[in-house]
């Protein structure tokens, strides 16, 4: 058994099949889910877990080389906009549908409960060398 870390299976399975440059889509309960990315369901409640938890677990074990935000979030979910902006320096900002049509290339969709507007990235995944 796990000691630390991710310890939900499905997603420490699915993290540890991620290589350079796959994406993976950390989202809140309404943003729409595309056809064909493994999907992993977090959400049990609106609210939990939260989008910060589940991305600041994830930065805790990914290497990340960019990621892609909505600019909406700025305006209409600043804690989400701060966080984001705290821990990717590497973010772009582009429009909610510009986003929502890059999700289709993601290799993973992570659903939080977040009930929040806009709180929703897509990373890309680096190497630790």
């Amino acid at each position: 058994m796990k000691r630390s870390g991710i310890l939900n299976r499905h997603l420490a399975g699915a993290l540890a099949e991620l290589g350079h440059g796959d994406g993976v889509l950390v989202c809140d309960v309404g943003m729409p889910i595309p056809a064909g990315p493994r999907v992993v369901d977090l959400a049990f409640r609106a609210g939990i877990p939260s989008f910060a938890d589940v991305l600041e677990g994830l930065l805790d074990e990914l290497v990340v080389e960019g990621a892609t935000a909505a600019s909406e979030v700025r305006e209409r979910n600043t804690p989400a906009a701060r966080l984001l902006e705290e821990r990717l320096p590497d973010l772009v900002f582009v429009p909610h549908d510009e986003l929502k049509a890059f999700t289709t290339g993601a290799r993973l969709v992570i659903r939080t409960g977040e009930a929040r507007p806009y709180a929703n990235v897509l990373l890309r995944c680096g190497v630790f060398f």
